[in-house]
């Protein structure tokens, strides 16, 4: 089999930030990476599926909701990935992705989606795990610019 594309980024090297992943057609794929790959520290399991229902929460009912094709995260557990129907700019989707972590970082009050009917392991999340991610990752998208979300080699 081929490799895949993402097994091709040099994860040695990879860095948190916010990178385009891969183009295919009219959808870009957004590698939001949290913590550094292989760095012993990964994203706590109730704390992301939290962050990944206020994420999708948040990006579906903002102004680009229709241009959201899917938010979920890296099983490694080091990131996300969202992904964009291209006719939104790497800027729009950098604000869009600040936006989204601001308003985690601050969230108070009933995450959503977490009823028994509405979730497969609704008893398994952390609200202040997921606002400490996010508060985290604010201040490194503090430096991303859409001319450093390219992979560097």
């Amino acid at each position: 089999m081929k490799t895949i594309a993402s097994f091709t980024v040099d994860h040695d090297k990879l860095e948190p930030g916010m990178y385009i992943s891969r183009v295919d057609g009219d959808v870009v794929t957004y590698d939001l990476r949290m913590v550094k790959p292989n760095g012993g520290v990964y994203l706590p399991n109730p704390g992301m599926h939290t962050f990944e229902h206020l994420f999708a929460t948040y990006a579906r009912n903002s102004q680009y909701g229709d241009q959201v094709v899917y938010v979920g995260p890296m099983g490694c557990r080091t990131g996300f990935y969202l992904l964009l129907r291209d006719n939104v700019t790497r800027q729009q989707a950098l604000d869009l992705v600040k936006g989204c972590f601001a308003f985690i970082a601050q969230y108070e009050g009933e995450i959503p989606g977490t009823q028994k009917k509405e979730c497969g392991n609704y008893l398994e999340h952390d609200l202040q795990a997921a606002k400490e991610m996010a508060a985290s990752m604010c201040k490194t998208l503090e430096h991303v610019t859409p001319a450093t979300m390219d992979y560097q080699a």
